[in-house]
């Protein structure tokens, strides 16, 4: 890989087992980059506070700040802990970040981007940013173990046919960087056998761990439930909602079809205002008969005094607050209703990513699943569309309309 990048190259992808030093080699690659091209450089992980924990304040096998060893002391101008910021003497700026929150990376122009850990990330980060690659000369690096066939495996099966990506598996038969008897120690340990295969022979086939609508998924996907599906202007159209103050606000638009759901389209944004979501509705060519938003929309706002429920009413969108339920009973309702579900492939892409991803938190220090969901990228979708699923979704709407008197949102 380093050879490849060293000429020039500008995507590289490599799926290499744990432990094998794939971090180290893109911080090294960066350091050495960063002096040979002023710029803008990011180590990006799934969240910024990972990227904090295991980067920023991570120490190597000896015992050193693993940034000291990237870019010792007398190389650098200014270094700020609090954005994770290296400045240095050559004029190059380094630093971490999370794709937690890209969008509020708006205005930098990075020349060298690592996607670490791609594979739990969001991927719509590397969707944000690459024209920004594209338009500067800049090149990106992505390293992982599998985690299913998710847009980690989609990555990799792309690059690996593209003559003009670098793509690379390596497992520990390839390096030889742990022993048999250190897998058998893993085993012995408690490791199961899926896992050893996903993170030391970067096998895609085992299932991601602790998705709660994995298989569910995989029939959707066996079943041909997951294609183009049409908008049926017969029947009225509902938005389920999740609507975020620091995160992602996330809507999915839904059709009932005699005994059928049709997930038609799916929107998801952050950093705008609730007018952006009001002209995002009424700007599509749909029959609205109910909107569902989460139970905290009766919440008020300190620096208004109003709900978002009374401000969304004032745009023209009068919402149902979903039922306060615990996550537990939400997720068996929605486990329940997905074999009725179809969803279309292209619209929705985005938010069947976050669905079949949707998983549990896992306890590193005791080796288990914990009782409640990881709060990832992929919640923002999971959490509108159960609420959706738990306030009545069976319901067929009669008498709707397109709530013409609002239009004008979708022009401002």
């Amino acid at each position: 890989m380093w050879d490849y990048l060293e000429s020039g190259g500008r995507n590289a992808v490599g799926v290499w087992h744990r432990r094998s030093g794939k971090d180290s080699l893109a911080l090294n690659f960066t350091a050495t980059a960063s002096h040979e091209r002023k710029g803008v450089y990011w180590h990006m992980l799934p969240e910024a506070e990972q990227a904090r924990k295991a980067v920023w304040n991570g120490i190597d096998r000896e015992g050193r700040r693993i940034i000291h060893q990237m870019y010792p002391p007398e190389l650098v101008k200014a270094a700020d802990k609090q954005t994770m910021t290296i400045e240095l003497k050559c004029g190059s700026v380094w630093q971490l970040v999370g794709s937690d929150n890209y969008n509020s990376l708006v205005g930098a122009n990075p020349v060298g981007i690592v996607y670490s850990e791609y594979s739990i990330a969001n991927p719509a980060a590397r969707d944000f940013l690459r024209p920004i690659l594209k338009e500067n000369g800049g090149w990106q690096i992505f390293i992982y173990t599998p985690r299913g066939k998710n847009h980690g495996y989609d990555l990799y099966q792309m690059a690996k046919n593209n003559p003009k990506w670098f793509a690379q598996l390596l497992t520990v038969e390839d390096t030889g960087v742990l022993t048999p008897q250190d897998i058998q120690e893993e085993r012995e340990a408690g490791m199961d056998e899926d896992m050893i295969k996903q993170e030391y022979y970067c096998s895609f086939d085992a299932a991601m761990r602790g998705a709660y609508y994995g298989d569910l998924f995989e029939a959707i996907e066996k079943e041909k439930r997951l294609g183009h599906v049409p908008y049926n202007p017969a029947a009225p159209v509902e938005t389920w909602w999740d609507l975020g103050i620091g995160d992602a606000t996330a809507i999915w638009f839904i059709q009932r079809i005699n005994n059928e759901w049709h997930a038609i389209d799916y929107h998801e944004a952050s950093g705008q205002g609730l007018e952006y979501y009001a002209r995002t509705i009424f700007n599509k060519p749909y029959a609205y008969s109910r909107h569902v938003g989460p139970f905290d929309l009766t919440n008020r706002e300190l620096g208004t005094g109003k709900t978002r429920l009374e401000m969304l009413a004032a745009l023209g969108l009068k919402m149902e607050v979903a039922p306060k339920l615990k996550p537990d009973d939400g997720i068996q309702a929605v486990r329940q209703v997905l074999p009725l579900f179809f969803f279309d492939n292209v619209k929705c892409e985005q938010g069947v990513k976050a669905l079949s991803q949707y998983r549990r938190a896992w306890d590193d220090n005791h080796k288990m699943f914990k009782d409640h969901p990881l709060h990832d990228w992929t919640s923002h979708a999971a959490d509108a569309f159960r609420y959706g699923v738990v306030s009545d979704g069976r319901r067929v709407a009669t008498g709707f309309n397109r709530q013409l008197a609002y239009r004008k949102f979708a022009s401002a």
